[in-house]
C-alpha cells in the first residue's frame, strides 16, 4: 500500500482508531487511579578503606569499587532484611522488607544508594535509614579488611508518590492505543472484501459505473422520486443515471434494459422503478416490466393493481394491451408480475416471453425490466440474454467482490451484456463519490432476515425497495 492508501483508510476508519485510543487511555487512567500510591525514600552510603599513603589510598579505592557491587546485593538479602524487620517491630517479615528495598551503585564511585518504597512515607523513610544504619555495622562484622560504610545522606521524608505516574501512563496508553487502532483499521480494511468504490466495480465487471445513490433514511417512507422535492439529492442521482444510460451504445431504436443485482437487498427494484419514472419524465415512452416472478414489489410501491400482469399475458388469459397500466402524468406504462407462478424460470425463457418483449419494443422507446438477483436464481441471466443490456445494482459496503464478479460472470456466460452498474446506499463519509440507499427483503437463501446485521451500510426496511 502507498501513503495515500493509508490516509484513505484512516479517513474511512477514523472512528475505530479514536475509539481504540480512548479505550486504552480510559483503561490506563482507571488502573492508575486504582493503584495504591507508593512513596520512596533514599539514604546514601559511602564505602571506604582507611589507608596511609597515596598508593594505599588508590588501591583501597579500587578495592572498594570492586566490593560495592556485592554490598548492593547484600542489602536486599534476607539476612540484613531480617535485622531491619526486627528493628521496625511492626510485624514485617524479612521477605516483606527485602521486597521493599533496592540498592544502586553510583557508577564509577563507591557510593551506594539504598531506596525503600512503601505506601506510608514515614515508614519508607524509617526503612531506608534503618537499613543504612544496620548495614554500617553489618559490613564491619562481614569484612576482615578495614572497610567502612558511612551514611553520608540520610533519607528524608518523601512528599509525593513515585508511582503510579498517571500522566506518563495515560500518555503511553494514548500512543499505544493510536498505534493499535491504526493496526486494527488496516487489518479490517485488508480483510474487508466488500465493494466500496466505482473503480472496484469497473474492475470486476468491465463496465462503467453509470451513477450512484447515497443512503437516505427518508427512503423508508418515500421510496419514489415523485415523493421528493425536484431538487432532492436522490432525484438528482437518478437524473444522472438516466443521462448516462442514454449514452450507452445500443444498436436498436428501442432499448430493453434489465436491472438486476448480485444478491437480494441491494436496491435493484427501487432503481428500476425510479429509473423508469425518470426516463418518462424526460419525454421517453417508457415501460416498466416486472419480471421478478418470485418476490414482486412494483405494484406495492406504485400503488397499482397487481393481480393482472406478465404471468396473465404469458399464459394467454389477457392480451398485453389490457395488462399494461398507465402510471403518473408522463408516458409511463407498467406491466406488473401478476400472480406468482410455480415455474418462473420456465416462463421467462419461454417463446411467449420473447413475443411480449418484441411487442413492447414496438410500443415504447425504453423497456426497463426489473429482474431477480443473479446469484440465487437463473431468471435474470435468461432475461439478460434476450435484452439489449443489463445494469447491475451494487450495494456499497455490503456486496462482496466475489458476489459481484460471480454476477458479471453469469451474465457473460449467457451472452448478456453488462452496460453499466449503479452504486446504491453509499456512505456520505470518507469522500465517497456516489450516494443514497434503499433496501430489499428477498425470499432466497442470500437474503438476511429482518433485524439481522446487513453489513457496513445502515439497516433498511423492505419498504425502502
Amino acid at each position: 500500500m502507498e501513503l495515500r492508501d493509508y490516509l484513505r483508510i484512516l479517513r474511512r476508519r477514523w472512528m475505530l482508531v479514536v475509539a481504540t485510543a480512548l479505550v486504552a487511555v480510559a483503561a490506563a487512567a482507571g488502573l492508575s487511579l486504582l493503584l495504591t500510591p507508593q512513596y520512596a525514600a533514599t539514604a546514601q552510603l559511602f564505602i571506604s578503606t582507611p589507608t596511609g599513603d597515596s598508593t594505599d589510598a588508590y588501591q583501597g579505592g579500587l578495592f572498594s569499587q570492586q566490593q560495592v557491587t556485592s554490598y548492593a546485593t547484600l542489602i536486599t538479602g534476607e539476612e540484613l532484611a531480617g535485622q531491619v524487620a526486627g528493628q521496625l517491630d511492626d510485624g514485617s517479615t524479612a521477605r516483606d522488607v527485602s521486597d521493599q528495598l533496592t540498592a544502586t551503585v553510583v557508577p564509577e564511585t563507591t557510593l551506594l544508594d539504598v531506596t525503600a518504597t512503601d505506601p506510608d512515607p514515614a515508614r519508607a523513610q524509617a526503612l531506608a535509614n534503618g537499613t543504612a544504619n544496620i548495614f554500617t555495622a553489618y559490613i564491619g562484622e562481614l569484612e576482615r579488611a578495614p572497610i567502612k560504610a558511612t551514611v553520608t545522606d540520610p533519607a528524608s521524608l518523601p512528599t509525593s508518590p513515585v508511582s503510579p505516574q498517571v500522566l506518563r501512563n495515560v500518555g503511553l496508553a494514548a500512543v499505544l492505543g493510536l498505534l493499535l487502532g491504526i493496526g486494527l483499521a488496516v487489518l479490517r480494511e485488508t480483510l474487508d472484501t466488500t465493494v466500496k468504490d466505482a473503480a472496484m466495480v469497473t474492475e470486476l465487471t468491465d463496465a462503467p459505473v453509470l451513477g450512484g445513490v447515497q443512503y437516505d433514511t427518508n427512503a423508508v417512507k418515500r421510496p419514489l422520486v415523485t415523493d421528493l422535492d425536484s431538487h432532492a439529492p436522490r432525484v438528482e442521482a437518478f437524473r444522472v443515471l438516466r443521462t448516462n444510460l442514454q449514452f450507452v451504445r445500443i444498436d436498436r431504436s428501442s432499448k430493453v434494459i434489465v436491472i438486476s443485482s448480485s444478491v437480494p437487498g441491494e436496491g435493484k427494484t427501487t432503481t428500476a422503478v425510479n429509473l423508469a419514472i425518470t426516463l418518462a419524465q424526460a419525454g421517453q415512452r417508457t415501460c416498466l416490466l416486472e419480471a421478478d416472478l418470485r418476490r414482486p414489489r412494483v405494484a406495492e410501491y406504485l400503488r397499482i393493481e397487481g393481480a393482472v400482469g406478465l404471468t396473465t399475458v404469458l399464459i394467454g388469459r389477457a392480451p398485453l394491451a389490457e395488462a399494461l397500466q398507465p402510471w403518473g402524468e408522463h408516458d409511463l406504462a407498467v406491466l406488473t408480475s401478476g400472480a406468482i407462478p410455480p415455474n418462473p424460470a420456465e416462463l421467462v425463457q419461454s417463446h411467449e416471453m420473447r413475443v411480449v418483449i418484441d411487442e413492447l419494443r414496438t410500443r415504447f422507446d425504453v423497456i426497463i425490466v426489473d429482474a431477480p438477483p443473479l446469484l440465487p436464481v437463473t431468471d435474470a441471466a435468461l432475461l439478460a440474454a434476450e435484452a439489449d443490456g443489463a445494469v447491475l445494482v451494487v450495494r456499497h459496503g455490503t456486496t462482496t467482490r466475489d458476489q459481484l464478479k460471480g454476477a458479471a460472470d453469469r451474465l457473460q456466460a449467457v451472452g448478456g451484456r453488462t452496460v453499466g452498474a449503479v452504486l446504491s446506499m453509499t456512505s456520505n463519509r470518507g469522500g465517497d463519490r456516489y450516494g443514497y440507499g434503499y433496501g430489499y427483503g428477498y425470499g432466497y437463501g442470500y437474503a438476511p432476515e429482518p433485524g439481522r446485521r446487513r453489513g457496513a451500510s445502515e439497516p433498511v426496511s423492505p419498504a425502502q425497495l
